[in-house]
């Protein structure tokens, strides 16, 4: 079953020396290279700061679009993994192995997949 483990942070690496930055950078890609190693990597990316994304509605068939998103929280979504595990204990053991669950959590979610007809 593939999971989607979202990463959400405080904003972090902005605030991080170049050598403490590359270091995260670092313990991402090794946890990455064992994720693939292992068969349980099915995707991922890291996403930009809040302040580049937009938010999207329509409401009575009009869109609207703000700047944002605008939380009262420090954590944001700052990237995501799709992973392979075979049951929910499996995919938070791995989601636990996640470098930014260190500093902030990473929300672990059954992703639903459409029956092929």
């Amino acid at each position: 079953m593939k999971y989607l483990c979202l990463i959400c942070a405080e904003t972090l690496t902005e605030g991080m020396s170049e050598a403490d930055r590359e270091q995260h950078f670092q313990e991402y890609a090794e946890f990455t290279n064992s994720i693939k190693a292992s068969g349980h990597f099915a995707g991922a990316n890291r996403l930009q700061p809040p302040d580049t994304a937009v938010t999207v509605r329509v409401r009575n068939g009009r869109v609207s679009v703000t700047d944002g998103p605008f939380a009262e929280t420090k954590e944001h979504l700052g990237g995501y993994y799709v992973i392979q595990a075979a049951d929910l204990n499996e995919a938070i053991q791995v989601a636990s192995r996640i470098p930014g669950a260190r500093f902030g959590c990473v929300e672990v979610r059954p992703i639903a997949e459409e029956r092929q007809t």
